[in-house]
């Protein structure tokens, strides 16, 4: 995979951490997905199905979510969206001087999967939006399907299919518990939450 196209990968999930619109970050995630799947197709045409059928379906649910679930105010994140690109940057140059090298043929692979796993923590941990907490999940997936399609053999496919699978189960009930917090509170804020006493 090419250096620009690593970093275009990179440019799009920075793009989660710090829109605003939940609809244009699931737009950001699909893209990606896309273009991992895409790519998939010049190696390994299991991974590249897997990645593509994974795309849609997020694409598809993650739109129904925010289609059902109309935030009567927009849900306000505890962090401005300057502080949390600086976060996000700050934690993917962290983890690219405190990682080893990874074993891919490419240090720029290496780099951009470690900045994805750590934009999707930072938009986890940083977004009281339920949606958007669930999109840094996707985000670490995406990082994770980007270093499974840089494993040399076949194994590479199996390893694919396993991590698309468990963690588009885990996207999908995140989605669900976000569709009933909505339903509770009238809003995808997870602030809401503190508010539940035993």
């Amino acid at each position: 995979m090419s250096g620009l196209l690593v970093w275009f990968l990179v440019a799009l999930g920075l793009g989660v951490v710090v829109v605003r619109r939940r609809s244009f970050a699931v737009a950001l995630v699909t893209v990606q997905a896309l273009i991992l799947a895409v790519h998939a197709v010049h190696d390994e045409w299991g991974a590249a199905v897997a990645l593509g059928i994974r795309a849609f379906v997020f694409a598809a649910v993650l739109l129904l979510v925010v289609s059902r679930t109309r935030e009567p105010r927009p849900v306000r994140p505890g962090v401005a969206p300057i502080a949390r690109a600086g976060l996000a940057v700050a934690l993917a140059l962290t983890l690219t001087w405190l990682v080893p090298a990874l074993g891919f043929g490419s240090r720029n692979v290496e780099r951009g999967v470690l900045a994805l796993v750590a934009f999707g923590l930072v938009a986890a941990a940083t977004r009281r939006a339920t949606l958007f907490q669930v999109l840094g999940i996707v985000l670490v997936e995406n990082g994770l399907a980007l270093a499974a399609l840089q494993l040399p053999g076949s194994g590479s496919v199996a390893i694919e299919c396993g991590v698309a699978l468990d963690l588009t189960l885990i996207a999908l009930v995140a989605g669900v518990f976000h569709e009933k917090i909505f339903a509770e509170f009238g809003a995808g804020d997870s602030a809401a939450l503190r508010s539940l006493r035993d």
